[in-house]
């Protein structure tokens, strides 16, 4: 069984070396661009090249993230960040989006990409579908059960799980909230952590309704190795080097020992909490007990005096590299040194030749002694064969150069694993900007109960677990009528094809889906996928992906604005969320469980409210919670006819009139909104 992948964090060099000192097998960073962690140091060009180099000279993988949504205007600099990473030498790129990880393929086709956790993949489904892409590694969402996490361990694709580090509330990549209060978007590096502020629910107040204690699944370790995960991913890259340390030393103690000793355990605790951590995703336990915040205790434990002896633990260079050598001296000749670390192989000669000793003889001791002074490398030597002449003479400083020699030649050939074929391409070149051919307009709703109205609609998606009786009922009707898969499919892909088959029978075949798992699925049943707002969809790259993977439709995100949207290319038909109370989170645990509450309490009637008494409406399924926002979003049909879209969508997500809507066309007027509104992201943008 291949042992599991030590993954650290890594938000500057300082936490680099505490990294690679503490005995990491893999580190991720990020460059100044296109980083889900922007305020981190990051790396430019030439600091990542050293960094590269340091950590594949000590055997550590370095992977880079572009794991942000990425818009047109941005591309060449994109192409920049791709090129870096590639002459850098690279392991492999983090991407969030497909529009990034296909431009990466004609930049360097032949440096792997790993899916980002960004990417909201938490099926096998959706594992598989990236599998068939050519990718080599997913990231899997945190909030997946270790039953989940084994129906994609049968897919022949590496996987990596987050073993420790902070949880947010919403599943990575569907989180809209920072965006939407303040234009720090979370997709883009920028979350302003909105889940730590003060949020009630109950009618109580000055609760954290959405504040998640750190995960941690250390202790798991053994058995996510077991099922096949080839990666336990440690999250922190704004974390000090010295929670980079703790947190490294306890997976690798878990690992190769089988348990984290005491020690250890109370120094990663110190170092960052928030009281305390849970495993609750992994084990199913969902509930109270995951909630917790940052406490005074939690920052006092964590003194100068812990992060200096931690800093103490990792201050002097690992000697990691295990080299074998042969040292021959003959008189008259040069001497030679030849290492090897098992894969790579030096021989370096001195500069002048050995002399008979006038008066003491080189000892063949002393000379090991000397060869092996491998202290500040990362080497040490395994082992060491000397074969000198009797009565040998060899200067101490012959010695000390051949070996400084020998060991720097090695780090050379070390540095670099993989010299990527890199190509300067045209990122745009023949593709032409998109021409709307009609305008129509689409409805998504939450009952199949819906008004005469919706039948002026291109398609109305009804959920896909409404019944089927029902759905039948509105095609009869004369509804175009389609489905939506729910953006969190945990623990229900089988549901899901039950579902999909009946709606096939009954002669639907347009299918709505959030994530490219729900895509797979659908296509599986030779249906019809249109693509929704949670698959993230912002460039032209995203959308040429869209159309050679089948999609028929996509709906923008709504962190695109007008501007952007009208220079978007592609033949792909697209369209804009025009009205609704937008999702700001998808969490697999309900904000109403941080104090005590079920569903039979809530019966889907929950209000989350904020410091300012705004209230946020909760949205369950029974399988997942969605917050929407406290305003509804309206853009107005003179906005609209201005843009380059194909249609536009009405989102009736809690809306009780939807039986008795009779003319679809009054949701493009003012006098349909009885309270305020918001335009959005379309105008102001994000960071």
């Amino acid at each position: 069984m291949k042992k599991i992948e030590i993954l650290a964090p890594v938000g500057g060099y300082d936490s680099l070396e505490a990294a690679v000192r503490s005995g990491a097998d893999a580190v991720y960073l990020g460059e100044k661009s296109f980083s889900a962690r922007s305020s981190a140091k990051n790396f430019d060009g030439d600091e990542l090249k050293n960094a590269v180099a340091y950590c594949h000279i000590h055997g550590v993988k370095v992977y880079v993230t572009i794991n942000t949504l990425v818009f047109d205007d941005e591309f060449e600099r994109l192409k920049d960040a791709i090129i870096s990473a590639a002459k850098a030498d690279a392991d492999a790129l983090i991407v969030q989006n497909m529009g990034v990880a296909r431009l990466a393929k004609k930049i360097a086709p032949d440096l792997p990409l790993h899916a980002s956790t960004q990417m909201s993949i938490h099926t096998a489904s959706g594992v598989k579908a990236l599998y068939e892409l050519g990718f080599k590694r997913v990231v899997l969402s945190r909030e997946m059960s270790l039953e989940e996490i084994k129906k994609c361990a049968e897919i022949p694709i590496e996987l990596e799980v987050f073993v420790h580090g902070a949880l947010c509330m919403s599943v990575s990549g569907q989180c809209f909230f920072s965006a939407m209060l303040g234009s720090r978007s979370g997709n883009r590096g920028a979350c302003a952590q909105t889940c730590r502020l003060p949020f009630s629910v109950g009618g109580k107040k000055g609760g954290y309704a959405l504040s998640l204690k750190d995960n941690s699944l250390i202790s798991h370790i053994g058995e996510l190795e077991k099922i096949g995960v080839a990666s336990a991913k440690i999250e922190g890259r704004m974390k000090r080097p010295e929670y980079v340390s703790a947190a490294v030393r306890a997976c690798r103690e878990q690992r190769d020992n089988g348990f984290v000793s005491d020690e250890t355990a109370s120094v990663l605790r110190s170092v960052f909490s928030r009281t305390g951590f849970t495993d609750g995703y992994l084990t199913g336990h969902l509930g109270k007990e995951m909630f917790g915040t940052r406490t005074k205790s939690d920052v006092v434990s964590a003194d100068e005096k812990l992060f200096s002896s931690i800093r103490m633990s990792y201050k002097d260079e690992i000697q990691n590299i295990e080299i074998k050598g042969k040292f021959t001296a003959r008189i008259g000749q040069n001497a030679v040194l030849k290492i090897t670390d098992g894969q790579h192989s030096v021989e370096v000669y001195s500069e002048s030749v050995c002399e008979p000793a006038r008066k003491i003889s080189l000892d063949p001791e002393k000379c090991r002694l000397q060869l092996t002074k491998t202290g500040g490398t990362a080497y040490r030597f395994e082992s060491l064969e000397i074969d000198t002449d009797d009565n040998i003479s060899l200067p101490l400083s012959a010695l000390n150069a051949l070996r400084r020699k020998a060991l720097s030649k090695l780090d050379e050939m070390r540095k670099t694993d993989h010299n990527y074929t890199v190509n300067d391409i045209e990122i745009f070149k023949g593709i032409n900007k998109f021409t709307p051919l009609k305008k129509t307009v689409r409805a998504r709703v939450y009952t199949a109960k819906i008004g005469t109205g919706f039948k002026e609609c291109e398609i109305v998606f009804v959920p896909l677990f409404s019944e089927i009786e029902e759905i039948k009922r509105l095609k009869s009707e004369g509804y175009n009528v389609g489905v939506e898969i729910p953006r969190g499919m945990f623990g229900r892909e089988e549901k899901i094809d039950a579902s999909l088959k009946k709606i096939k029978e009954a002669g639907i075949s347009d299918v709505l889906c959030h994530n490219i798992g729900a895509v797979y699925q659908t296509k599986a049943h030779n249906l019809t996928p249109h693509g929704g707002f949670g698959l993230n969809i912002v460039n032209t790259y995203d959308l040429l992906w869209a159309e050679d993977y089948g999609l028929k439709s996509v709906e923008l995100s709504f962190e695109l604005t007008f501007e952007r949207i009208n220079k978007l290319g592609g033949c792909v038909d697209r369209g804009i969320i025009n009205y609704g109370y937008l999702p700001l989170m998808l969490c697999r645990n309900c904000p109403n469980k941080s104090i005590g509450m079920d569903c039979k309490t809530c019966k889907n009637h929950s209000k989350m409210q904020d410091r300012m008494g705004k209230q946020f409406t909760l949205k369950c399924d029974g399988n997942c919670t969605e917050v929407l926002n406290c305003v509804p979003l309206f853009i107005a049909r003179e906005e609209i006819s201005k843009l380059s879209t194909s249609f536009n969508i009405l989102c009736f997500n809690v809306e009780n009139y939807v039986e008795s809507v009779e003319n679809i066309k009054d949701f493009n007027s003012f006098s349909m909104l009885k309270g305020k509104f918001t335009r959005g992201l379309y105008k102001r943008g994000v960071e």
